[in-house]
């Protein structure tokens, strides 16, 4: 039977995630020069027209179809067929595929940031297509389906971390290394044309990221209780580590820093929002914070170009996470709630589980890594991957799209 609390709370738990994605072009845009400010918004905009019909007209029906052997779904669903009248635990089915296609939006537009400001449109756009479908599906289905093989195996991750930020991640360094650097980097280091821009970003991907994990109970009770303060507390774990250790290394605290680590912080407790105590959330946080923060200091070292740090903070904090979901989980039981939730982690005496959830990052980011660069090869050989150097220089807003983002 249908649940109208869990239902309310799961469709505004969608509408919160759908928020995200138009933050992230906050995030992302304002870290550009000004001279992109508006291709890279595009970037995260146009993901939302493109991934919603590719979801559903086959994507949700791949990713939560009945499986193949725990590999992928069916076409049992395309275009949403079969979905009227049907029940997903206690919510409508409709529900629950229109939450999915939020995660499902925004996970290719995290990649973007790895290759902001020199990659064609054009080519972005059949990426995108092309990633969703042979990645993000799969990979969906492995972990997210019932009878997915990830799943069955007993991976822990509660709304994302793997399937998430951590494909994305593995991905976005992929497009890092194969779209190559941006003109005169490293010598010259572009400097973000607007941080206020940024740290608003920031702020609403803090607020939408309530509904992508607490949304991810599935309910309204206890579980998406939990969800919302772990969730919370990771925030402000990673937002503390980050200010900690740029200010002992750099002698100075900064705005970019905290917005940084906020949302490292997010995505180390998104695996993990529901299976673990408020104070391994915030221990958690923490770590992801100052472990993202190497990661983000690595590029300079070995002069790869992650221009907006997708792998640093989105690949780093995403497998730190998952990681950390093996160590702190607990198996624990709601009142009310019959069936318990989450598995015992390392602390809780349970080392298997630890080893389940390394098992499920490396498949998960060595596919990516491998779909990915085939991708990109085939796009570069078609399309092409990369604007001419005179567009380049222009920037894109105007050689990609015939506008100004500050004209006049």
């Amino acid at each position: 039977m249908v649940n109208a609390g869990d239902t309310a709370w799961l469709l505004v738990s969608a509408a919160l995630v759908m928020l995200m994605t138009p933050a992230l072009a906050l995030f992302y845009g304002g870290m550009v020069r000004k001279k992109n400010v508006l291709s890279t918004l595009m970037h995260s905009l146009s993901a939302m027209p493109l991934v919603t019909v590719l979801w559903v007209v086959f994507g949700y029906s791949l990713a939560f179809g009945p499986s193949h052997g725990g590999l992928i779904g069916s076409f049992s669903h395309v275009g949403l067929r079969g979905l009227e009248g049907a029940v997903h635990g206690s919510v409508p089915t409709f529900a629950f595929c229109a939450f999915q296609m939020m995660f499902a939006i925004i996970t290719p537009a995290l990649i973007s940031g790895a290759f902001a400001e020199r990659m064609k449109f054009s080519a972005y756009i059949v990426f995108v297509i092309g990633w969703c479908t042979f990645v993000y599906i799969p990979v969906a289905h492995w972990v997210w389906a019932e009878e997915g093989w990830l799943a069955k195996l007993g991976a822990l991750d509660f709304a994302g971390g793997t399937v998430v930020h951590l494909t994305a991640g593995a991905s976005a360094l992929v497009c890092a290394l194969m779209v190559g650097k941006r003109l005169k980097y490293p010598h010259e280091r572009p400097l973000p044309h607007n941080l206020t821009m940024t740290l608003t970003g920031a702020g609403l991907l803090w607020f939408g990221w309530f509904g992508f994990n607490a949304g991810s109970a599935l309910t309204s009770g206890w579980l998406a209780a939990l969800a919302f303060v772990t969730t919370h507390l990771g925030a402000t774990g990673g937002a503390l580590g980050w200010l900690v250790v740029e200010w002992k290394h750099r002698g100075k605290p900064t705005a970019l820093g905290v917005a940084s680590g906020l949302v490292a912080g997010l995505v180390a407790i998104t695996p993990a929002a529901g299976f673990v105590s408020p104070i391994a959330s915030l221990i958690i946080g923490f770590v992801a914070a100052i472990v993202c923060y190497g990661a983000v200091l690595a590029k300079y070292k070995y002069g790869y170009d992650d221009s907006l740090d997708a792998f640093g903070v989105h690949g780093v904090g995403g497998l730190t996470g998952a990681i950390l979901t093996g160590v702190f989980s607990e198996k624990r039981t709601f009142p009310g709630v019959a069936d318990p939730v989450g598995e015992a982690g390392l602390l809780a005496g349970n080392p298997r589980q630890l080893g389940v959830q390394i098992l499920a990052c490396v498949v998960s980011a060595v596919y990516a890594v491998a779909i990915t660069w085939l991708l990109l090869k085939a796009i570069d050989k078609t399309v092409g991957l990369r604007v001419s150097t005179s567009d380049e220089r222009e920037g894109l807003d105007t050689s990609q799209h015939g506008e100004e983002g500050y004209a006049g």
